[in-house]
């Protein structure tokens, strides 16, 4: 690697706060140091110009000196191939526009699992910024019977060595204090021309990191068999898979019934305030804005906050566990039947959250054709924002009963409708991958991390957060689109001497009966038809809608019980499959556009998508209406 070293900065004490970037392999616990390092003063934000997530927050160290602690991209070498590892190589480097470079950089590594991140220390080494290596983790090392020579390695990687449990707290003073010596001891010089290391160089720095961990790693006398226990069975070609399947099954089922004592409380808790409002306020323009607009459309969105926090409150602890890993190498022969790589499980997994950092969690898969598979199908999967409409529709049309003796009904079709999404983005990844891009993926390799127990307060931490951002979701685009669809509802007004219901005379009722005919053929009223068109901001905001037009027209009662009234089970069926395949919000769209640097993957991926919701609508409808559900 070409070095040309030049001075950076003045060697007197920093005027600004001490920048310090963590950067490590995947699931080394690198957030979870960040967490602890900065609890709740962080900030996430993107990087200028691309969609790489950027977090940074505070810490206040031992003598009191505020230090900038920046979390970057997991990345296992700096001879970046995917969009997150380049992130992180840049920022190193200081080559980010706007972005200072780090004063220090501290390595995170999973001290059970050294062997990868000792070689991205070498080349981190290379860089001429101070270097510090946290052995996260080493807790579990410790019990996993591993004995690791801090000194040797130290002095074999010419750097400090600090080991820290994150969960707990532990080793985080002597990081900071250890980052603050490596820079107050820096020579004040950094690479300038830094290259990227060639094969012949990767090949000498991973001799040199094998010689480093056999000089400094001894293995446990008496090896930890739960690892290899557990493994055994979960790694199972047939008994990991059926596992899985249970732990999927029983996430959804969780979902579906163990939220509904508190929905039922949100739900009474926003009627009541409707009421309270709508006797309070004189009838009229106003008194229908608040009640039939704000509240009952707002209102029967954010009522399916707690099934989305209950959502990512599995995918949270699972992650943490390290199941999250092993089911990628489980899936990873399936999907490569399909055409995507093993990498595409966590991208994929992720947007049943939401497909926008789904779509952007596909930057860990390294080769373009790859990517852009994982891209297209991942609005397939079943976001957070179905639910709402996926829960409306099953509690107004599918009987509340067990089947089996313990199995609830409701919850096996929102298990069907999961399973429905994910069959059919392995369909449409094979068929793309045929039409686009001939050609076998590359294998899969990746570590296994060590089996841990989730650290409550990051559990929690994570939970909340999700469900703020649901929250200002709610506050923001679904407040703005219900009001919007009030005024479409409500105005213009119905002429003087009309009889019929009012809404029939505004804007949206205008406009549903003008594309009704259109909506026909797959079993759509116009009151469903205007609920699709603000969906498309996003997809729970047809929940909202479907509200606010029932409100306007005068219905009472709760909305699951004016569908039941006036939609067929077969139109109700039509709808949720319309909703497994429905072209998904603007703003996933724009987030493709900006990921792939090109409006044409944006307009494939609208165009198969609204084509496969008319096609499964249509074919769902007239299925059941052939056998008596019509």
């Amino acid at each position: 690697m070409t070095e040309t070293l030049v001075a950076s900065r003045d060697e007197t004490a920093h005027a600004s706060p001490l920048r310090v970037a963590l950067v490590g392999n995947p699931n080394c616990g690198k957030t979870a140091l960040f967490n602890a390092l900065t609890g709740a003063r962080q900030k996430v934000a993107n990087y200028a110009g691309v969609t790489v997530e950027r977090k940074e927050g505070r810490h206040r160290a031992p003598d009191g000196a505020s230090i900038a602690i920046i979390d970057l991209p997991g990345t296992y070498s700096l001879r970046a191939r995917s969009p997150d590892e380049m992130v992180t190589r840049d920022a190193v480097l200081g080559r980010l526009a706007g972005e200072a470079p780090p004063d220090v950089i501290v390595c995170v590594a999973d001290a059970t699992n050294l062997r990868l991140v000792l070689r991205l220390a070498l080349e981190l080494r290379t860089v001429g910024r101070p270097v510090v290596l946290a052995l996260n983790m080493f807790d579990i090392a410790e019990r996993q019977g591993l004995t690791i020579d801090i000194h040797r390695l130290s002095s074999e990687l010419g750097m400090p060595v600090i080991t820290t449990v994150a969960t707990r707290h532990r080793g985080l003073e002597a990081l900071v204090v250890a980052a603050q010596a490596a820079a107050s001891h820096a020579t004040g010089a950094v690479v300038d021309r830094w290259t990227e290391p060639s094969a012949s160089e990767i090949r000498t720095l991973h001799r040199q990191a094998e010689r480093i961990h056999k000089a400094t790693v001894t293995p446990p006398k008496r090896p930890d068999t739960w690892t290899g226990r557990l493994d055994d069975v979960l790694l199972h070609p047939v008994a990991g898979i059926a596992i899985l399947l249970v732990i999927l099954f029983l996430m959804f089922q969780a979902v579906f019934i163990g939220a509904k004592p508190i929905m039922d409380l949100i739900s009474g808790g926003f009627d009541a305030l409707r009421s309270a409002i709508g006797h309070a306020l004189p009838h009229g323009v106003l008194q229908s804005l608040i009640c039939d607009g704000v509240i009952a459309g707002v209102g029967n969105v954010v009522v399916f906050l707690p099934q989305i926090m209950i959502l990512f409150l599995f995918i949270i602890i699972l992650e943490d566990v390290g199941y999250m890993a092993r089911a990628a190498f489980l899936m990873d022969k399936l999907m490569g039947g399909a055409g995507l790589h093993g990498r595409a499980f966590i991208p994929l997994l992720s947007s049943f959250a939401c497909a926008i950092p789904g779509i952007m969690a596909t930057r860990v898969i390294d080769q373009k054709r790859d990517r852009l598979t994982t891209i297209m199908v991942a609005p397939l999967m079943t976001c957070s924002a179905r639910i709402p409409v996926y829960t409306l529709i099953i509690s107004a049309f599918i009987p509340q009963r067990a089947v089996l003796g313990a199995i609830s009904l409701q919850g096996l079709v929102f298990f069907g409708l999961y399973a429905a999404g994910i069959v059919s983005a392995l369909l449409v990844a094979a068929v793309m991958r045929r039409v686009f891009w001939r050609g076998a993926s590359e294998p899969f390799l990746m570590e296994l991390p060590a089996y841990k127990t989730p650290d409550a307060a990051n559990v929690a931490r994570g939970v909340l957060q999700r469900g703020e951002i649901f929250l200002k979701r709610a506050g923001s685009i679904i407040l703005s689109m219900m009001i919007l669809v009030w005024f479409l509802a409500t105005i213009p007004l119905p002429p003087p001497g009309a009889t019929d219901a009012a809404i029939n005379h505004s804007f949206a009722g205008i406009i549903g009966h003008a594309i009704e005919p259109f909506m026909a053929p797959i079993g759509f009223s116009w009151q469903m038809a205007v609920a699709l068109i603000p969906g498309m901001a996003a997809r729970e905001v047809a929940v909202g809608a479907l509200g606010t037009v029932y409100a306007v027209s005068g219905e009472g009662g709760a909305l699951g019980a004016s569908l039941a009234h006036h939609w067929s089970l077969a139109s109700a069926l039509a709808f949720l499959a319309w909703y497994v395949f429905a072209p998904q919000c603007a703003s996933t769209l724009a987030v493709v556009k900006r990921e792939t640097n090109s409006w044409r993957w944006p307009a494939v991926m609208f165009a198969y998508m609204i084509t496969l919701a008319y096609a499964a609508a249509f074919v769902v409808y007239h299925l059941a209406v052939l056998v008596g559900f019509g």
